[in-house]
């Protein structure tokens, strides 16, 4: 026999199922636009270039589960990033984004559920005689009171649903953003740290050598004096000095201004920069030493990438808004209450009330507008795409970059310090034969030159590989924790 379902229940059934439908288009993960390795092979570019770099051992870990106070040592430089987390600005603006996104949210989420409201109302008006059953002007009276539920909207083709993942695409994606931010800081403040002690250091260079090149000048002076020295001398040494004094001061600059960035960075005076030190090449080697993985790794390890692709799924979510737009819209506005001409009466018996309206929207005529929407939200899904794209492309190319830093400047540093050891001997030769009559005033003075530049040169070549090893760091999406 066949039973035949009550009309309500029928209908409320149809609700249920078509409430479950979304016209948003099934999401799938564009193809990561990158190789499947890395353009520098980190092992065979180190064998061809004739120097061992330290690779990471098979018990080292990933830098996306290496800490920050883990990988940097310095107990100054811990100091600083702790103190840039807490107060850096950019970073206390993330934070605020993600709470905005939240409230976002939490209002489109909110449409999904019908709002009771409770009302109470009294309304005195007045009827003229001719309108009046009784031919006499009246006032009347009326108290009403209830729970009423307005414009709720059964969500047949998923556009509330489809702004609702849209709004929750946005939040966490900021939330992915506010780690790149952290990371990126906490980069930046080890970068500007290394940077400014480099300064101090190549200061320190020039002070040393102003000063001994001042009492040379000076010697040279009190025998110009006696003709034991000729004026050229004179001349060579006052140029050397004087070049060593104007590095000095340039370095002053630089350190003093590298110095107001760190400030800015960490948001207070950063006293604890200036009784730090560069790191030696062994702990730089231990910075280096992380496993890279493979390109594919970075999907899962950098925020950036993530927040991008949760920025796609948003934009995916708003068509399938854009979509339901062109489809019936149905509400629902109820109200059960009471209603009594006296306020003494108002819960008495028989003096219930209720009302049921539903309201049917179907759009007709909207000169393009529906149109115009879905465009502008397909639009948006490929600029998204396009933006997912170029950050794992931007991603991978940082991570390759920091690669043939690791591969090359290692070897740059040891060829440096070679250069700045064999100019130092040459100085020192090239003193014993000028002291014994065979070598010119000069020759000395050349060397001189030429080994400060050395000296100089090798600092600023352990400051780019200590800084392209706090890249790698960042590059494979450490610094989080």
């Amino acid at each position: 026999m066949i039973k035949f379902v009550h009309k309500p229940a029928l209908t409320l059934l149809a609700a249920a199922v078509l409430s479950a439908c979304s016209l948003a288009p099934v999401y799938q993960r564009p193809a990561a636009p990158i190789a499947g390795s890395y353009a520098m092979d980190t092992a065979g570019a180190a064998a061809k270039t004739g120097f061992a770099t330290v690779l990471a051992g098979p018990g080292q870990k990933d830098a996306v589960d290496t800490g920050w106070r883990e990988y940097f040592s310095d107990p100054r430089l811990q100091q600083l990033i702790a103190a840039a987390l807490e107060n850096n600005r950019d970073l206390r603006t993330a934070a605020l984004r993600i709470e905005e996104a939240r409230a976002q949210y939490d209002i489109q989420s909110a449409d999904r559920r019908p709002n009771l409201n409770a009302n109470a109302a009294v309304t005195k008006a007045k009827t003229p005689a001719f309108l009046s059953p009784s031919g006499q002007t009246s006032i009347g009276k009326r108290y009403d009171a209830g729970l009423a539920i307005s414009a709720f909207e059964l969500d047949f083709f998923g556009r509330v649903k489809s702004l609702n993942d849209a709004a929750l695409a946005a939040y966490l994606a900021t939330e992915e953003a506010r780690q790149a931010a952290q990371i990126s800081l906490v980069a930046q403040v080890a970068q500007a740290y290394y940077t400014e002690r480099a300064y101090a250091e190549q200061y320190a260079l020039a002070q040393q050598t102003y000063e001994a090149r001042a009492r040379t000048y000076k010697l040279t002076q009190q025998r110009a004096e006696v003709g034991a020295s000729s004026r050229l001398d004179l001349r060579s040494n006052e140029t050397l000095m004087e070049t060593a004094r104007a590095a000095a001061l340039t370095l002053a600059r630089q350190r003093a201004q590298a110095n107001n960035a760190l400030t800015l960075l960490v948001g207070q005076p950063a006293s604890a920069a200036g009784t730090g030190a560069m790191p030696s090449d062994l702990q730089i080697d231990v910075l280096s030493a992380l496993p890279t993985g493979l390109p594919s790794d970075l999907l899962a390890r950098r925020p950036d990438i993530r927040a991008a692709e949760q920025r796609l799924q948003s934009a995916n979510a708003n068509i399938g808004a854009a979509r339901a737009a062109f489809f019936p819209r149905i509400s629902l506005t109820a109200a059960l209450g009471s209603s009594s001409p006296s306020l003494n009466g108002l819960f008495d018996g028989g003096s219930g009330s209720w009302s049921f309206a539903p309201q049917l929207t179907l759009p007709i005529f909207d000169a393009g507008r529906n149109r115009a929407n879905l465009g502008l939200a397909e639009a948006r899904k490929n600029l998204a795409v396009a933006d997912y794209e170029k950050t794992i492309q931007t991603a991978f190319r940082e991570v390759a970059d920091a690669l043939a830093a690791r591969d090359y400047l290692g070897e740059q540093v040891s060829a440096q310090r070679a250069v700045q050891e064999a100019q130092a001997d040459r100085l020192k030769l090239l003193q014993l034969r000028f002291d014994n009559g065979v070598a010119s005033s000069l020759d000395v003075l050349d060397a001189q030159r030429e080994l400060f530049s050395a000296q100089q040169t090798l600092v600023q070549a352990r400051l780019l590989r200590t800084t392209s090893a706090i890249d790698l760091y960042r590059a494979l999406g450490g610094g989080v924790k």
